[in-house]
């Protein structure tokens, strides 16, 4: 199996948690209008923590976030200001860590009933050019349907970096599914067929992961690929299909890095090879991570 890879862990709630300014609509954009410090300080903790690859903090420059107007004025210059704010932090450490630049949702998160494919491919596009400047790679966040994920491999066929596809998962029972309900074998038969360099899975519970992990592995395996395959969840408490991102902050639990850790040992043993933390998982978590993952070479 290949060398498991660290990512970092959730930048909004890290970003609460130094003190950022932090509210909704606007949520982890907020830090980039009115505090940018904050935004390279976070980076920071989680590069000091042990990540290897870190995410541009853009996931709210969408017009969801940011309302019509502010998207239209500053969208896209936040975007890149984002990428080179992360491109900075990791200057400034001297290691060699590579920054991912983040393709979000783009009518929320969790609601493939709100996806409009012509409007998403313009949104694409923009947080594309805006931070292929100072991207080494790219991670398309939180994907909730195959018509999201078309939309997202049509605008991220222009490039050659490596593109991965994380992937939001139903937290109920039975088969391993996307939140629209189509099944994690068809999206990971998607990723194969269109060269992507990675299946990942975020933003959902950690109990949603090991089987949506072995099921990409033997859509992988059936396909003769030996791309990277991970997940990065969340802290939350299991999400409702019918959830509105923007009214309430999403109830939190209180996973330690210990238990996470044995959440991410699992993953590992189903196939793993990049493992890292969604909203609610700090640098301390990383930290756990990465000394594991050192313990075993």
């Amino acid at each position: 199996m290949k060398k498991l890879t660290i990512l970092d862990g959730g930048m909004g709630r890290e970003l609460k948690r130094i003190g950022a300014p932090f509210s909704q609509p606007l949520w982890s954009a907020q830090a980039l209008i009115e505090s940018p410090e904050h935004v390279f300080q976070a980076h920071q903790r989680f590069i000091e923590s042990g990540a290897e690859i870190i995410i541009a903090n853009s996931y709210a420059c969408v017009p969801f976030h940011l309302g019509e107007e502010l998207y239209v004025s500053d969208g896209p210059r936040l975007a890149g200001e984002a990428a080179a704010i992360a491109k900075s932090a990791v200057q400034e450490s001297g290691k060699d860590v590579l920054v991912a630049g983040c393709i979000p949702p783009a009518f929320g998160s969790y609601r493939p009933d709100l996806f409009k494919p012509d409007e998403a491919f313009d949104i694409f596009t923009s947080l594309f050019k805006a931070q292929d400047p100072f991207a080494d790679l790219w991670i398309a966040e939180t994907i909730s349907s195959l018509e999201e994920l078309a939309a997202i491999q049509k605008v991220l066929a222009q490039t050659d970096k490596p593109c991965y596809y994380a992937f939001t998962l139903d937290d109920g029972e039975g088969e391993a599914r996307l939140r629209s309900g189509e099944p994690v074998k068809l999206a990971s038969e998607r990723v194969c067929k269109a060269g992507g360099a990675g299946i990942l899975f975020n933003c959902s519970v950690p109990e949603a992961m090991e089987k949506a992990i072995k099921e990409a592995r033997s859509v992988m395996v059936e396909h003769g690929k030996n791309i990277d395959l991970g997940a990065y969840a969340n802290n939350f408490t299991p999400i409702k299909s019918d959830h509105q991102a923007n009214d309430t902050l999403q109830a939190m639990r209180e996973l330690s890095p210990e238990d996470y850790l044995e959440f991410a040992k699992r993953w590992r043993e189903a196939g793993a090879t990049v493992i890292g933390g969604c909203c609610g998982i700090g640098p301390e978590h990383i930290y756990a991570l990465v000394k594991w993952r050192d313990s075993l070479n």
